[in-house]
């Protein structure tokens, strides 16, 4: 695994933000009790990206309407519009946990997109990113499925929400990965190594030279050999338990990996719970963006 080389940056006080191309974020899960806001903040502080991939799960819509978002959740969301206001170009890739800005798929103001998935050119190189959702109901159902990657991710997509709607219909729960949790160890293990043999096989078939995801929260860089070609596969974690992100820069990816002992100089952010409902929170978003 390739990590973030922390002795590089002994201690992230006072400085210059560390100027990177690109960032990957996902399953942040804003809105949630497990959600590490503050670590984030503290990160979001101490860097200047060119770009920023906000790879799914990033507001837990799932667990919205239970009236839980503290301060520190929304400074997150603040800063996000920052970047934007100063110039870093976001890409919102939705997940499971906040499927709903799905039906925004190509949707875009200045700076901002909301797209399904996300190919760039990096260094010669066709990274794709997405979350990587669709790809519960790949192992769940069939084999087929897997081989899908001609036909593309948006199918899976449509496929995903197809599925899970007739669930839904039969009182079935939803698939999602939080299941493959409560099964032993080895089961999640075993779920986890198909999710990345099938993210580097669909990215094989496409052409692509990297695969980027989140949804599981395992984060990892690591090649793999198929079919004569060299695949990377990365994900970027998440911010409940691993507290890491992907970020690019002068034509090398680093798995950073949020050690609490690199900020401790920094202020740290109160975390009261604001009393608004969804539409207020949502207009203080998009306040200072606006502006």
């Amino acid at each position: 695994m390739k990590t973030f080389d922390s002795h590089l940056y002994p201690i992230l006080e006072v400085m210059k933000r560390r100027k990177i191309d690109l960032v990957v974020l996902s399953d942040i899960h804003l809105g949630t009790r497990g959600c590490r806001a503050n670590e984030l903040i503290n990160y979001l502080r101490t860097i200047k990206p060119e770009k920023i991939i906000l790879n799914g799960d990033i507001i837990d819509i799932w667990q919205f309407k239970k009236n839980y978002f503290p301060k520190s959740h929304l400074k997150v969301i603040r800063m996000l519009l920052d970047f934007l206001s100063k110039g870093t170009k976001i890409y919102y890739l939705p997940g499971n946990h906040d499927e709903v800005l799905r039906k925004f798929n190509g949707y875009g103001m200045k700076n901002f997109k909301i797209s399904n998935k996300v190919v760039l050119k990096l260094n010669g190189k066709k990274a794709w990113f997405f979350h990587g959702d669709v790809f519960d109901i790949t192992m769940k159902y069939s084999k087929w499925v897997a081989k899908l990657g001609g036909i593309g991710y948006d199918f899976l997509i449509r496929m995903n929400f197809i599925v899970n709607r007739f669930r839904e219909w039969r009182g079935v729960e939803k698939i999602s990965f939080s299941k493959y949790i409560k099964y032993k160890v080895k089961e999640a293990v075993k779920y986890v190594n198909q999710f990345e043999e099938i993210a580097l096989g669909i990215a094989s078939e496409n052409n692509y030279d990297l695969v980027v995801c989140g949804h599981i929260h395992q984060p990892v860089i690591r090649d793999q050999i198929i079919k004569g070609k060299n695949i990377t596969y990365l994900n970027s974690g998440d911010w409940v338990e691993n507290l890491t992100s992907l970020e690019y820069n002068k034509d090398r990816w680093n798995l950073f990996e949020y050690d609490p002992n690199n900020f401790r100089h920094l202020k740290k952010e109160t975390n009261s719970t604001i009393d608004k409902s969804t539409n207020e929170l949502f207009l203080l978003m998009l306040k200072d963006y606006k502006s």
